[in-house]
């Protein structure tokens, strides 16, 4: 087996949780750019409830999320991602049937309560060696960026053929695909990952939101998908008054997507060949802004709406690839699970944000009040962006470990830290595991010397 490549075990992992996120990610995205167009025949409709029906997976998603993951390491993973992807497919069928907006609402409720996403990423983790784990993950981030994008082309199309109802009975089928997924082809793990690479611990959730580098990335992509949320209630509705029949707006969002998602590469490159992280994320905000603002000034003009619709996603494309990563890079050795646990959570919070908050906005002061709101929670983000560092060129091993007592890891860990090239290094006793942050100079070989002459 390679050390360098995908294992065969490894390439079915990555495809096979990959299609389980993005089938489910899939049923939620589609939502997004009809759902104000769509929904006028149901009781009770208003901007703000339209707003509340978008997010309101959002809210179910925060709470759970953290619960759900330390529920999979009890449970197992396998049944934790199977019992949310049957409460998500419950959700879109409790929708789909739906006569008025508070039933919808109801229904999007229930499909953010099959929380599964820190489950399916820690099953990732179960049955990846840890030197392909970073690759694993960035398949399934791909097919998440993909699946939001395949959602700009299908969700109009597939609300013209079906309707509103079709497109959540879609959302089930999608799920119930998930679950035979998961049932038939996803291997069973037959040990765990560290938790500390995985699922997130409440006792360490408050010491993550005491890190200043860490509460900026957490309150970033709180911001990015509220504002996200925000401007897919108000858009759809204004690129009506600007001309685009609803059922060509695919035609408006997949090009832009796709386009920007190009663009975003070039960003990509010059923050990770100069370590320039916090320039490109200030450059990123600025498109956002700029896009915000042109939406707002220009709100019946169907090619400024484009441009800046270009733009957006540009700014948010990379924003959204960059963050996690930036998270893993800040958060302390052997944490990332709880750091992107209260991460994930901040993120679904903003979606639910974005939808109430956006909603209310176009009900009381129009679409231009939504997008102004925007650029300001974007201006603020930015303000903030100033006390952020650019992260250490640092890469992060865990080892297992056989050591059984407490002195034997301390000695472990004093003697790790002595090596050159190790930034840090914490062995967990109850994970068997040793966490390392290493640079350029660090010598594997000689740190599993290390353990092997502890063990």
């Amino acid at each position: 087996m390679s050390a360098n490549g995908l294992s065969g075990l490894e390439r079915k992992v990555a495809i096979t949780l990959a299609s389980v996120f993005g089938l489910r990610m899939m049923g939620l995205f589609m939502i997004l750019p009809v759902f104000a167009l769509y929904a006028t025949h149901l009781e009770g409709i208003t901007p703000f409830w339209v707003g509340v029906a978008i997010g309101a997976y959002g809210l179910t998603q925060a709470m759970l999320q953290i619960p759900m993951g330390v529920l999979s390491d009890r449970w197992g993973r396998k049944p934790v991602i199977l019992l949310g992807l049957s409460i998500f497919a419950l959700g879109s069928l409790v929708a789909a049937n739906a006569d008025t907006i508070y039933e919808v609402v109801i229904g999007r409720a229930l499909q953010g309560m099959g929380a599964i996403a820190s489950a399916v990423l820690a099953l990732a983790a179960d049955l990846t060696r840890e030197q392909q784990r970073t690759k694993v993950m960035a398949i399934i981030g791909a097919c998440i960026g993909l699946s939001f994008a395949l959602s700009l082309l299908v969700g109009p199309v597939a609300a013209e053929q079906f309707g509103l109802d079709g497109l959540f009975l879609m959302t089930a089928a999608f799920a119930v695909g998930g679950m035979a997924v998961v049932a038939w082809f996803v291997p069973t793990p037959i040990t765990k990952a560290p938790a500390g690479d995985t699922t997130p611990s409440p006792k360490r959730l408050l010491k993550m939101l005491k890190d200043p580098q860490l509460v900026r990335l957490d309150i970033g992509i709180l911001i990015l998908h509220l504002v996200l949320t925000a401007v897919f209630v108000a858009l759809p509705l204004d690129l009506v008054d600007a001309g685009l029949a609803k059922e060509r707006h695919w035609q408006l969002y997949f090009p832009a997507f796709a386009a920007a998602f190009v663009l975003m590469v070039p960003l990509i490159i010059y923050s990770m060949k100069r370590n320039a992280s916090k320039q490109t994320f200030q450059f990123a905000m600025l498109l956002m802004i700029t896009s915000l603002l042109i939406m707002g000034f220009l709100p019946h003009s169907l090619w400024a709406l484009a441009t800046a619709l270009l733009l957006f996603f540009v700014g948010f494309n990379f924003l959204e690839a960059s963050l996690p990563s930036l998270i893993s890079k800040f958060c302390p050795t052997g944490e990332k699970g709880s750091a992107m646990g209260v991460y994930s959570t901040s993120q679904f919070f903003g979606a639910f944000l974005g939808g109430m908050l956006g909603g209310a906005a176009y009900q009381f002061v129009g679409a231009s009040g939504v997008f102004f709101g925007g650029a300001l929670l974007i201006i603020f983000w930015f303000g903030l962006s100033f006390g952020m560092q650019n992260p250490k060129l640092l890469k992060s091993f865990t080892l297992s470990t056989q050591v059984n007592d407490k002195p034997a890891a301390q000695q472990l860990a004093t003697e790790l830290s002595a090596l050159v090239g190790v930034v840090e290094a914490i062995v967990v006793l109850e994970e068997n595991a040793a966490y390392l942050k290493v640079d350029d100079q660090f010598d594997l070989s000689q740190a599993r010397a290390v353990i092997g002459s502890i063990d």
